[in-house]
């Protein structure tokens, strides 16, 4: 999925609004996908995904960082997220299902935490840019 340079700025714009706010809205996504869509706990047998636990919130920090790096990196992406990809594919083998219902939570809860920003254009972007990173993430299952 190709970005505008209008998605890139609204995508640009709101990454640098969630500031100190990444690992909590990451791990509050994370929480929202396990509650929402519980099979997809099935990646994670060996962690406490309780609401509010310390491995829910390390996982969604990583979560956030992953996107962070990616949206710094909006021309690059498969380059900058290449070892993600790798680790998601060939060792974690997270069902690519799970990138979608993460996105799809990351967006509500973006949408809840930034109410003025979410505007529908901001909206369409946000979606294009956790698409393309699902699609580079599930790119090496091929």
């Amino acid at each position: 999925m190709v970005l505008s340079a209008e998605d890139k700025a609204n995508v640009k714009t709101v990454w640098s609004k969630i500031g100190g706010h990444r690992a909590e809205y990451g791990a509050e996504a994370l929480g929202r996908m396990f509650e929402s869509h519980p099979t997809t706990k099935t990646y994670f047998l060996h962690f406490d995904v309780s609401h509010g636990s310390a491995q829910v919130k390390t996982q969604g920090a990583k979560v956030t960082d992953a996107l962070a790096t990616a949206a710094d990196n909006l021309d690059d992406q498969p380059g900058a997220l290449s070892d993600l990809s790798d680790l998601h594919a060939h060792k974690l083998r997270v069902d690519p299902v799970n990138f979608k219902l993460l996105s799809h939570c990351l967006l509500v809860t973006l949408a809840a935490h930034l109410p003025s920003d979410f505007t529908p254009a901001v909206h369409a972007s946000l979606d294009k840019f956790l698409a393309s990173v699902s699609t580079v993430l599930t790119s090496k299952y091929r």
